[in-house]
């Protein structure tokens, strides 16, 4: 539990602060887009821990990770690599995990309900 929020806190921190560490080009994006405004903290913190971490994204959250647009959703987690507090990760393994949740997610939004 302590993990989760520790991973809060740089969440929150990235969504305030990251803006000054990122490049001109994620920041027009990010802005011009407004993604920062199109998912709700529980779904970014999803989303964040599935793709920098180890954890699994809920239906509803890869619901708000579709609407956001995979637009945004790269340039959030370039954003977010750009940061010296994430020097150490691969960034092909991060990538690779982005994709990875983002094709999942959409899998599992177009895909029929089982119970219709």
């Amino acid at each position: 539990m302590a993990g989760l929020n520790v991973y809060s806190a740089l969440v929150v921190f990235f969504l305030t602060c990251g803006a000054s560490m990122a490049t001109k080009e994620n920041n027009h994006i990010i802005k011009d887009n407004n993604c920062e405004t199109k998912m709700g903290l529980p779904c970014v913190l999803e989303a964040f821990t599935s793709i920098f971490e180890i954890g699994t994204i809920s239906s509803k959250c890869c619901g708000e990770l579709v609407w956001l647009g995979k637009f945004c959703h790269s340039a959030l987690v370039k954003r977010t690599l750009e940061n010296p507090l994430f020097k150490d990760l691969s960034p092909a393994r991060i990538i690779a995990k982005s994709i990875q949740t983002w094709n999942n997610c959409l899998a599992l939004i177009d895909s029929p309900s089982p119970s219709t």
